[in-house]
C-alpha cells in the first residue's frame, strides 16, 4: 500500500443547502492538508460523496454513483472513498458490504467527530498523520464565492410524519454562538459578501447562554463586510415577534423569507403533525410583511398527502392565494421508508396526485410569472455570481444584457422577465464600494 496520501480531491453532494454546506465541511481538514479540489472525479486522489435521503430518489442517485466509482478505484487502489451524509447514516452498514472498496463512512449524526474519523481511518490506510507534512505544502481555500453558507445548528426536534430528517440526523444541536460568528468572519474574509445560515429548523436556535436566533441575525449581520443576510429553513412555529423585530432592523437581512407551507388544511397539517394550523400560518406572514414591507415570501407545498381530500386541496389552494407566493415549490407525496406517514391509511391515487399537483403549478406558476411581470420597470440589486447570472435582494433569479463583474452587488433596471428570472440592464456603480465609503 502506497504510503503517499492523495493530492487532489473531488466533492460530489446530494441535497439541500445543508448538505452543500456539510460537503464544505467534509472537504475542509483534507483541504487543509493540502489536497486541491477539482471538478473531474477522474482526476481526483479522493472522492467525498455526500449523500442525502429527504426523498429516496436522492439515495438512488448516490447509490448508483458508489456502483459506478469502482473503476476509479480499482484503477488505482491507493485512492480514498469517503461516504457521507444521511443516506450514510440510513444505510451504513449496507454500504460497508455492497461497497467493500468505500474507506470511510460518516453518517450525518457524526459529522461533528468527522474530523478525528478521517485522521484514524487516513493513519491505518496511509500510515501517516497531520504532524508527516510540511506545514507549507498544507493549504487552505484562499477565496470563496460570493455567498457563502454558515451552518448554525444540526438536527431536529420535530416529528413531522412525512419527513425523515429527525431519524438521521437526531435531535437538535446549535453551535456555539462565538464560533458561528467567527466563521462569519472567515467567510467574510475569504471574499463573502451575503451568508445564508442553515439549520433543518434555523430559528429555533437557541445559545447556551441564552442567545436565540433574533440575537444572532443582529450579531451576523452587524459583521463588517456582511452586505447581505439571508437563512434557511425556518419553521412557522419560531417565527415570533423577536425574530421579526431582528430581521426588520437588521439592514443586511435581505427582505425575503422561504417560510414552508406544506398544506393549507388543518385536517391535513394535523396528519403531518406540522404543529400550527393554516390561519396561524398566514397570521404570521401578515405581521412579517407589515413590518418588513415588500418582503417577497417562497413557500413549499405537498399534493396526495394520505387522506388529502378535495376539499383539503381547496384550502390548500385558497391559502396559496393569500399568501401570493414569489416561488412555490411543489411537490407530489412520496412514500419515504422509514417515516410514519409510509404506512397512514388513505393513500391517494397516483393519477389524483398527479392532478392536483398540477393543480397546484397551474396556480402558483402564475402567481410567480406576476411577481416576475411586476418587476419590470424597477430597480433592483443583484449580487453577481457570475459575469452577468445572480440574485436580487428578494431572491429573484437576474441576468444583465452585458457582462459585469463577478462578486460585485450592481444596481441595474428590471427590462422585462422570463419564466424563471429577471432580464436587466446595469445602471448603477458596485453598491458594495457605496457601501463601504459610508461612515
Amino acid at each position: 500500500m502506497s504510503s503517499d496520501p492523495p493530492r487532489r480531491l473531488h466533492v460530489v453532494t446530494f441535497g439541500c443547502q445543508m448538505s452543500a454546506a456539510d460537503g464544505d465541511e467534509l472537504a475542509r481538514p483534507l483541504v487543509e492538508r493540502g489536497l486541491r479540489v477539482v471538478g473531474d472525479a477522474d482526476d481526483a486522489d479522493a472522492i467525498i460523496v455526500n449523500t442525502c435521503t429527504v426523498r429516496q430518489h436522492a439515495e438512488d442517485r448516490a447509490v448508483s454513483l458508489l456502483g459506478r466509482l469502482r473503476p476509479w478505484k480499482e484503477a488505482r487502489p491507493e485512492r480514498f472513498l469517503i461516504v457521507a451524509g444521511c443516506a450514510a447514516e440510513r444505510l451504513g452498514g449496507w454500504i460497508q458490504k455492497r461497497f467493500p472498496y468505500v474507506d470511510l463512512v460518516v453518517g450525518a449524526k457524526s459529522i461533528e467527530e468527522y474530523p478525528s474519523l478521517l485522521e484514524e481511518a487516513l493513519d491505518k490506510r496511509f500510515e501517516w498523520t497531520k504532524d508527516d507534512w510540511d506545514r507549507d505544502e498544507r493549504r487552505r481555500p484562499e477565496t470563496t464565492g460570493p455567498a457563502a453558507f454558515v451552518t448554525i445548528m444540526r438536527g431536529c426536534n420535530y416529528s413531522c410524519t412525512y419527513c425523515i430528517v429527525p431519524a438521521v440526523r437526531g435531535r437538535e444541536l446549535y453551535r456555539p454562538f462565538d464560533v458561528i460568528l467567527n466563521e462569519a468572519r472567515a467567510r467574510v474574509a475569504a471574499g463573502a459578501s451575503e451568508l445564508m445560515l442553515l439549520g433543518q429548523t434555523v430559528n429555533s436556535y437557541r445559545a447556551p447562554d441564552g442567545r436565540d436566533f433574533a440575537d444572532l441575525l443582529r450579531a451576523v449581520g452587524a459583521l463588517p463586510g456582511v452586505a447581505r443576510l439571508r437563512f434557511m429553513s425556518p419553521h412557522p412555529h419560531y417565527v415570533g415577534p423577536r425574530m421579526i423585530a431582528a430581521m426588520a432592523e437588521t439592514p443586511a437581512v435581505c427582505p425575503h423569507l422561504h417560510l414552508p407551507l406544506q398544506s393549507g388544511s388543518d385536517a391535513v397539517l394535523r396528519r403531518m403533525r406540522r404543529n400550527y394550523a393554516g390561519a396561524e400560518y398566514l397570521d404570521k406572514v401578515e405581521r412579517l410583511r407589515r413590518s418588513i414591507p415588500g418582503l417577497a415570501i417562497s413557500t413549499d407545498v405537498i399534493a396526495g398527502f394520505p387522506g388529502e381530500t378535495e376539499s383539503d386541496l381547496e384550502d390548500t389552494l385558497a391559502a396559496l392565494r393569500r399568501l401570493d407566493p414569489t416561488f412555490t415549490y411543489c411537490f407530489k407525496f412520496s412514500p419515504r421508508e422509514g417515516t410514519e406517514a409510509a404506512e397512514l391509511a388513505q393513500p391517494v391515487a397516483e393519477p389524483v396526485k398527479e392532478a392536483r399537483l398540477r393543480r397546484l403549478l397551474d396556480l402558483t406558476e402564475g402567481l410567480q410569472r406576476d411577481h416576475l411581470e411586476r418587476k419590470v420597470g424597477t430597480t433592483v440589486r443583484i449580487l453577481l455570481e457570475d459575469e452577468r447570472r445572480g440574485r436580487t435582494e428578494d431572491y429573484f433569479h437576474a441576468k444583465l444584457e452585458a457582462p459585469s463583474t463577478p462578486g460585485t452587488i450592481v444596481e441595474a433596471e428590471v427590462t422585462g422577465s422570463v419564466p424563471q428570472g429577471l432580464r436587466t440592464r446595469l445602471i448603477g456603480k458596485n453598491v458594495l464600494d457605496m457601501l463601504a465609503s459610508q461612515p
